[in-house]
């Protein structure tokens, strides 16, 4: 990598990191806020899923105008209409306010996702795509090792509404950031405004056609398929950890942050190292290597007993070096099924289901979890073999998915 494209992935990264600390701060902060509010499991899980069910609505309609501009314009955009939104959070009194604002914050984060991987998909060919994802995906370990520790530091100090103070004031920063030292990104133009030129009546595209595009394609459809099923395996799984540790292992709420914080670490290592696995034996076997290897985490992750601290830590740094480690190579893979000209409006239906999966898949483990009188969660383990299922099922989804580029 050049110095330029260095500063790229660093910025992308931090706005990555704002923007999953926003959405997995929620998490850690379960037991604090269903215990604030009086609320029950399926009342929280709304609240997570708020944001994603948001955000996928908007990634769906975002898919049919994004590539028509400049990708950084774009970006800005959505990150500028995303830190109001999570300044909104910090300044909810309420249960419900809460709600409206993760809302809010949901409707411009869901087009984040999709222009932060159509940058780094155009600047990097396929051959070199594993590692740029590799790096990009450090902003989950960044969040894990720094944010949701000092986040949680600063709910049990201040109050739950700092994290999000803290996180929209970083935005302000990383919002001046882009607008600097982000290129224009309009190579993916190029192409379009050359077949115009030669051929007037592609002027007239219909407004609905990446829906077109993407149902006459198989491959394409396989795509989303697995991000849909990834993501619900992923997500039905993440909003019970903390509450589940907490009431079900009898771990205290003071070391919750030692969770994020050996996972991440660990992390911040092998995120990088996965995405040179992928990009020299394949995005395809590393894919299938780190699915495999998540299932034992995720079985001990939603059946752990009351263990040593040691034991806990070693549970969630497997969980996250796998789980993460899965996702890698599942970016790069997806991807890679569209040339640069249609990948924004494709890579916004991806972040739409992925949005909207995550959502359902909150929505379902609540459904299935119940919080006892004395704070334990039970049917848990449920969970954790629906969602196993699901990985088993990504495996074979991920095979049928070909690469049209690179």
């Amino acid at each position: 990598m050049n110095r330029q494209e260095r500063l790229l992935l660093a910025i992308l990264t931090a706005v990555n990191f704002t923007h999953i600390m926003d959405f997995m701060i929620m998490m850690p902060l379960g037991p604090q806020l269903m215990d604030l509010f009086d609320i029950n499991p399926q009342q929280f899980s709304f609240a997570v899923s708020a944001y994603a069910l948001t955000a996928g609505c908007t990634s769906f309609a975002a898919a049919f105008f994004v590539d028509k501009f400049d990708r950084k314009n774009m970006l800005l955009f959505a990150y500028t209409g995303f830190v109001i939104g999570t300044f909104s959070c910090a300044l909810a009194p309420s249960y419900e306010l809460l709600v409206a604002a993760r809302v809010l914050a949901g409707f411009f984060g869901g087009m984040i996702g999709a222009q932060v991987l159509s940058i780094v998909s155009d600047t990097f060919e396929y051959e070199r795509r594993g590692r740029a994802m590799g790096s990009l995906m450090m902003a989950f370990s960044l969040a894990s090792v720094a944010g949701v520790p000092v986040g949680l530091w600063l709910a049990a100090k201040f109050s739950w509404h700092m994290p999000f103070v803290a996180v929209g004031a970083l935005g302000v920063v990383i919002v001046a950031l882009i607008a600097l030292f982000v290129p224009p990104m309009t190579k993916h133009l190029r192409p379009t405004l050359e077949l115009q030129t030669s051929n007037p009546e592609l002027q007239k595209r219909p407004p609905f056609q990446v829906l077109t595009d993407i149902l006459r394609s198989p491959n394409q459809v396989r795509a989303l398929t697995l991000s849909t099923v990834l993501m619900i395996g992923h997500f039905s799984i993440i909003p019970f950890i903390a509450p589940s540790l907490v009431g079900n292992a009898g771990y205290s709420q003071d070391n919750l942050f030692l969770i994020y914080f050996v996972g991440g670490l660990l992390t911040i290592f092998t995120s990088p190292l996965v995405g040179r696995l992928a990009d020299k034996w394949g995005k395809h076997r590393v894919f299938t290597w780190f699915a495999l290897g998540s299932l034992v985490p995720m079985w001990l992750v939603t059946h752990l007993w009351a263990v040593p601290l040691w034991a806990v830590l070693c549970v969630a740094g497997l969980f996250f070096i796998f789980v993460n480690g899965r996702m890698v190579p599942m970016q790069a893979i997806v991807s890679g099924v569209v040339p640069p000209q249609q990948r924004g409006g494709f890579m916004s239906i991806n972040s739409s289901v992925q949005q909207l999966a995550s959502g359902l898949a909150a929505t379902i483990g609540g459904a299935i979890v119940v919080k006892t009188a004395d704070g334990r969660i039970e049917h848990y383990g449920w969970v954790g073999y629906l969602a196993m299922a699901l990985i088993v099922l990504s495996i074979f989804l991920a095979r049928r998915v070909t690469v049209s580029e690179g």
